[in-house]
């Protein structure tokens, strides 16, 4: 587990890494950059680089955080890749039910999968589930998130490609929008994240703006209309410059 820069999570916790892409939103893939990184550096959890390995001895390391901290599970693969077995991810389940100190976030762009086990997990109440969304083509993946025992139902809409016209939030706890970042980055135009912003306010869902993107993304910021968007359903949300 490891501190991490993601805007809207405390750390991260990787029992599996590497993962095979599946859709448009994997074409520039930070994970797969960074695994080849670190395999260069020797980290040991990154012999095969970005090929899906399992880290059985990674599972009991948030029990050994007692202070409550917002964790993202599995950044740097899919818990829900049809590689990983039912039953390691049962203990991945397992291990987030016995710290009930802990938020975990868990995100895939196997909603299928995740549809299909869905009723084979037993859903702690600290666990909020999410899939991405990067473009219309992938809406889907929304219902079979609608269909599963999460308490907190969250979309990743990163890297936005693409307006989002029959984007339908009902069900939906949260949403996080972001444009792709670093080289051969993908633009994101201001209208489809207005669009979605507007939908969420609507609604009444929180809005988390992560980064406009770009290959300069540091420049670019993260400010949407005049202020920052950091609303999450587990706090209140901010304003700032």
């Amino acid at each position: 587990m490891g501190n991490t820069t993601i805007q809207w999570t405390d750390k991260t916790w990787n029992p599996v890494t590497g993962c095979t892409k599946v859709s448009n939103g994997c074409k520039h893939c930070y994970a797969a950059t960074m695994a080849k990184r670190l395999k260069a550096m020797g980290q040991p959890n990154y012999t095969n680089g970005f090929e899906l390995t399992l880290h059985p001895h990674m599972l009991g390391h948030p029990l050994r955080w007692k202070k409550p901290a917002r964790i993202f599970v599995n950044s740097m693969s899919d818990l829900f890749h049809r590689d990983v077995p039912l039953e390691y991810i049962q203990q991945v389940f397992d291990v987030m039910r016995k710290t009930p100190q802990h938020e975990y976030q868990v995100l895939t762009k196997r909603a299928e999968r995740l549809a299909a086990v869905s009723r084979s997990l037993s859903w702690p109440d600290n666990v909020s589930m999410g899939v991405t969304v990067e473009s219309a083509d992938y809406l889907h993946r929304i219902d079979h998130l609608r269909g599963t025992g999460a308490k907190v139902k969250f979309l990743s809409l990163e890297p936005l490609l693409g307006h989002l016209s029959g984007l339908d939030l009902t069900g939906i706890d949260w949403v996080i929008v972001g444009g792709e970042s670093g080289p051969g980055a993908r633009p994101m135009n201001p209208e489809w994240v207005r669009k979605i912003r507007d939908k969420c306010v609507a609604a009444g869902v929180p809005f988390f703006f992560k980064q406009w993107g770009g290959v300069r993304k540091k420049t670019a910021g993260r400010i949407l209309d005049g202020r920052t968007w950091d609303e999450t359903p587990f706090t209140a949300a901010t304003e700032g410059e």
